[in-house]
């Protein structure tokens, strides 16, 4: 297998730092089914600030490297593609925290814990391709752990699309339904996130292996 890496010796920390970023998305989707699972005065959303600032860090921490360093394993273009989507996960888990707390009143009734149980398993497949980067590049590695995240993925989208069956069919008061659409399309867009970083992730490994 052709490595930059093992030719210059460089580009550890790019793998140490988009594991880090791994693992912060991970951490917000760990935060999310917590949150659902506490009582609506003990919550928090301190763990989702903590998380997001922690990957805004790590992104500007892989930008300044990539200014700063000649030589990387992987191409800048995959790093800085890579570091983009994964920034994008505990922004769009915070925003659906955020928003989850200020209207849990009205959708109280509403069970979000097994779809957000999908985005934690999402979360955690994808930080185990990431880690896959460093390990050496399986091609067939990358290509189950990326058809298991498809396959979480698409029973995510089934579930949530039974979110929205009841809702269309059985919700009658405007404002809680736009509360609820909005909630159901950050979920969505959450797990959607974790999906193409692991499509990013399966295609740097198929171009370097």
């Amino acid at each position: 297998m052709f490595s930059l890496q093992t030719i210059f010796g460089k580009g550890d920390k790019f793998y140490g730092l988009l594991e880090a970023s791994s693992a912060a998305a991970r951490e917000s989707a760990v935060a999310l089914c917590e949150l659902l699972e506490t009582p609506q005065a003990q919550r928090s959303l301190e763990k989702f600030k903590l998380a997001r600032q922690r990957e805004k860090h790590l992104a500007d921490q892989i930008s300044s490297e990539l200014v700063n360093t000649f030589v990387t394993a992987l191409e800048r273009e995959d790093i800085e593609s890579l570091s983009n989507v994964l920034y994008r996960i505990p922004k769009v888990v915070e925003k659906f925290a955020e928003r989850f707390t200020i209207a849990s009143e009205r959708v109280g009734d509403v069970d979000f814990l097994p779809r957000a149980k999908m985005l934690e398993r999402c979360c955690e497949v994808l930080e185990e391709m990431v880690g896959q980067l460093r390990k050496g590049m399986n091609i067939e590695t990358s290509k189950g752990l990326n058809d298991r995240m498809q396959a979480i993925e698409a029973e995510a989208d089934r579930l949530i699309l039974e979110l929205y069956r009841d809702t269309y069919r059985n919700e009658n008061d405007p404002m809680r339904y736009m509360i609820l659409k909005d909630l159901f399309e950050m979920l969505e867009k959450a797990i959607d996130r974790c999906r193409d970083a692991g499509n990013v992730v399966h295609h740097i490994i198929l171009k370097n292996s």
